[in-house]
């Protein structure tokens, strides 16, 4: 279960166990989860559902299946549901006991298409809704690739948009909820099931699609004996323009074999992102998050009370105030009720972590700001236990998935499991991590992280990685990441620093929304800052042997700093997904991004376009440069990868380009990743003066 390594190298990186968050059963005994490695040696990933007694830390195997996925508990005793892809693109249900695992496990339904999401909730004594998401067809049936007929051309035509997003086209089958019942009945230690067929919740709702693409998921919806409640985009508005999505809810009686219409939610002032609606214990009430503003991906949520669903005008808002802004100036994201219902546990980022944070289930009764009780490390999940006690699933810098019980009442907690031995698996500590805060542009305090090397001697002096985070409205966390993560900079022998510069999350909404029409203005000069405050400060870091590094708005930056002062500090740069020229915005996607950030349309607000533009600086380039850019990243078209690699080419400064025809704005297929951990560290090694063995990527090279 666990990996062991010398040294944090790539390879252990994206070779170590892959977690998923831990579901507890109804004693709050056991808890569920997956576990996924991949084999660089066989080429090949295993995949793994197992149950953790939480007392003991000791885990059981389920089931071996990779294609199992998504387990979770069957009522008050320790059966366990869970999907399993199928042949012909089917989906089958399997039912086992974790009592008794070496009972062969039972295969329920097969559903005639791919579903995921999959929840459950008791309705009767021995009955239980079933819920699940897939694509529905025009008509409204379970979409099904492998036996749908296939286009004999393949010319597409649009007349509206989305015509692609994020990574794919947009096709004219659409995200539903699905919906049965299942009914078990056990008896001398067997048991017999029965499944109704799938019902589509959304069928015949006017352009209706939950979740919400290309991300959405679980968290788009909920489930209680009284119904579902789900977000969805206003199909009555242009989505590539706007960000509206609003809550629903369907007061269904999974028992009967007709689907009410959705009823919306009206939430006044607020009509941004809905997101993370969670049904109370009882099913009685629903907590989830609104924003306000109908253009702005990063608007701050605010958190959002229906005491009863069946009025669903009563909707009231925590810490609401008369100018309309909210009391608590952070970001709720996740909610999770408490075992009794009196109480909330929500989750946002504050100053660098993902905190946790406690208060009273109803607005009226939240006079104080949210309690942190959680603070250190990033959060992902939160679980009620019995005697309301908390499950919590979380990450740092060191450990890629930690499981611990918490008592709210006293803040005591208990380890249940460290899928890296609190990182020393990893060769990692701790000790390694440090933090300061540095006067940036007009007078703002930014935060910034620092991890250094595991043998880290402070009379030596060591090489700068300069991590430039995306976003814009994003943050370095206090968390784990398969894509950037300093550890594997820093075991290269770097101390690497990642700034949370203007724009960032988690330090306040003014501090985040100073990026506005600012793109290469304050976090510039907090950059520039930040640098110097490093090379004043910190005698161990060899200043002339910096490099810098940024993805997405990251690789943005990086772009901008090649043409500015600050590029000439850095020995080499690297840019994964960048803007090479804020001009081409209207290629992407999501248009309610540039819309907001520079102020208006490029037709209106050309000039703003043009301020913060990295080609308005190529005279300026000279610091030798690693391009990456993928060919499925619709969010960034490729010629923002091409376009700077042909610039540095002609100019004749030492380039090299990188390319994924497979990828997006991410590096996902641990192969490609591998090959992009080792191509940068070359690259910043090279540079730098580290030198490193067996750092040889295997990517195609052409030579001309």
């Amino acid at each position: 279960m666990t990996v062991r390594a010398k040294k944090f190298t790539p390879e252990v990186l994206l070779s170590a166990p892959r977690r998923s968050s831990a579901i507890p059963n109804h004693k709050g005994t056991l808890a569920l989860f997956t576990v996924s490695t991949y084999s660089f040696s066989s080429h090949s990933k295993t995949s793994e559902i197992r149950v953790l007694d939480i007392k003991t830390g000791q885990t059981k195997l389920v089931t071996n299946d990779v294609q199992a996925s998504e387990p979770t508990w069957l009522g008050e005793k320790n059966l366990v549901l869970w999907l399993k892809g199928g042949e012909k693109g089917t989906t089958q249900l399997l039912l086992g006991d974790a009592d008794n695992l070496d009972l062969k496990p039972e295969t329920v339904t097969s559903f005639n298409g791919s579903v995921a999401n999959l929840k459950i909730t008791k309705i009767e004594p021995e009955a239980f809704a079933l819920v699940v998401t897939g694509l529905a067809t025009p008509s409204g049936s379970l979409y099904n690739p492998e036996t749908a007929e296939k286009p004999k051309s393949t010319g597409r035509v649009y007349s509206k948009l989305f015509v692609r997003q994020w990574d794919s086209y947009v096709t004219e089958n659409t995200n539903s909820i699905w919906y049965t019942t299942l009914k078990i009945k056990k008896l001398s230690g067997a048991s017999t099931t029965t499944i109704g067929s799938l019902r589509n919740a959304l069928a015949g709702s006017a352009g209706l699609e939950s979740p919400v693409p290309p991300f959405g998921g679980a968290g788009d919806f909920d489930i209680s004996k009284n119904g579902i409640v789900f977000v969805a985009k206003d199909p009555k508005i242009n989505a590539a323009n706007y960000t509206k999505t609003d809550l629903y809810f369907i007061p269904l009686d999974f028992t009967k074999s007709n689907t009410p219409s959705p009823q919306i939610v009206q939430t006044g002032n607020l009509k941004g992102y809905s997101a993370s609606p969670v049904f109370s214990p009882d099913g009685k009430s629903v907590a989830f998050t609104r924003m306000k503003s109908i253009q702005y991906e990063s608007d701050k949520p605010r958190l959002l009370f229906i005491p009863d669903v069946t009025d669903l005008t009563n909707v009231q808002e925590f810490y609401e105030t008369t100018d309309g802004e909210g009391g608590w100036d952070s970001r709720p994201e996740s909610i999770s009720w408490s075992w009794n219902g009196e109480e909330l546990y929500v989750t946002a980022e504050e100053n660098g972590r993902g905190k946790l944070f406690k208060l009273p289930a109803s607005p009226r009764h939240a006079k104080d700001l949210p309690k942190a009780i959680v603070s250190d490390g990033t959060v992902t999940e939160v679980k009620v236990l019995p005697d309301n006690q908390i499950l919590v699933s979380s990450n740092s810098l060191v450990d890629n998935s930690t499981y611990f019980v918490l008592d709210p009442k006293t803040d005591a907690s208990s380890l249940a499991s460290s899928n890296s031995k609190l990182g020393r698996a990893f060769g990692l500590s701790q000790d390694q991590v440090d933090e300061f805060w540095f006067a940036g542009a007009e007078n703002y305090n930014v935060h910034a992280w620092v991890l250094k090397p595991s043998n880290f001697d402070k009379s030596k002096k060591y090489p700068l990685a300069f991590l430039i985070h995306g976003g814009p409205q994003g943050a370095w966390n206090e968390g784990w990441s398969t894509r950037w993560n300093p550890a594997v900079f820093a075991e290269q022998g770097y101390v690497v620093v990642t700034p949370n510069p203007t724009g960032s999350t988690g330090y306040g909404m003014d501090f985040q929304n100073g990026i506005k029409n600012q793109w290469g203005g304050r976090p510039y000069i907090d950059l520039v800052k930040c640098f110097e405050y490093i090379e004043t400060n910190f005698s161990y870091v060899d200043i002339n042997r910096a490099v810098a590094l940024g993805a997405s708005y990251g690789g943005y930056m990086v772009n901008w700093i090649q043409g500015h002062p600050l590029g000439r500090k850095f020995k080499a740069l690297v840019t994964h997904d960048g803007v090479f020229s804020t001009l081409n915005q209207y290629s992407s996607e999501e248009l309610f991004f540039p819309h907001h950030d520079f102020d208006g349309t490029l037709w209106e607000n050309r000039e703003n376009y043009e301020k913060w533009d990295p080609a308005r600086h190529l005279a300026n380039w000279a610091t030798p440069h690693l391009i990456i850019h993928n060919e499925l990243d619709y969010r960034l078209p490729i010629a923002e990868g091409l376009a700077p690699f042909n610039v540095l080419q002609t100019k004749g400064i030492d380039s090299k380009f990188l390319t994924f025809p497979d990828e997006n704005h991410w590096v996902l297929k641990p192969e490609n990743s591998l090959v992009w951990h080792k191509e940068v560290l070359c690259w910043i090694n090279k540079y730098s003066g580290i030198e490193e063995e067996n750092l040889t990527a295997g990517v195609s090279r052409l030579s001309i």
